[in-house]
């Protein structure tokens, strides 16, 4: 085996990639992508929820999702109505099944909320919903993202 072609991979803080799909509210960068480092049971990235924003109601298929938070704290909403909720703060990790709706909110309004992800697979799948958020209104500004991509 090529150990120097087909061994590790390190990806730099200045090399990720936004050009993955978004969703309003929130800016994700991929790392590990098939790619990038050859991965191809999973893929990982940075997601930044700005101070006092949320993102849009929005799912990710098939995929399992972990995130990790490093700043911040993260509220997530979840349900057909996005009727649940709980926080996260440093070092606190989050499971997200397949396909269930979900929402991040930064519930700090002077500081960005910054995570690591991780997802069970190399599709960058992003369906954002068009459903009503419980979430108050925020002064976060709307962020730009791509079309989704549907399943």
């Amino acid at each position: 085996m090529d150990w120097s072609e087909h061994g590790i991979k390190i990806v730099r803080a200045n090399e990720l990639d936004s050009n993955t799909p978004q969703t309003p509210g929130m800016t994700r960068a991929a790392a590990i992508t098939h790619a990038r480092t050859g991965a191809s049971k999973l893929w990982a990235g940075t997601v930044v929820v700005q101070p006092d924003a949320k993102t849009g109601p929005h799912h990710h298929g098939e995929l399992e999702t972990v995130l990790y938070i490093i700043k911040g704290r993260a509220r997530l909403r979840w349900g057909d109505k996005l009727e649940f909720s709980g926080e996260a703060g440093p070092g606190d990790f989050i499971y997200v099944p397949p396909y269930v709706p979900h929402q991040e909110i930064n519930a700090k309004t002077d500081e960005a909320c910054e995570a690591v992800v991780v997802r069970s697979g190399q599709d960058p799948i992003v369906v954002n919903l068009d459903m009503p958020s419980p979430e108050p209104a925020s002064s976060g500004k709307p962020m730009p993202f791509h079309p989704e991509k549907h399943t």
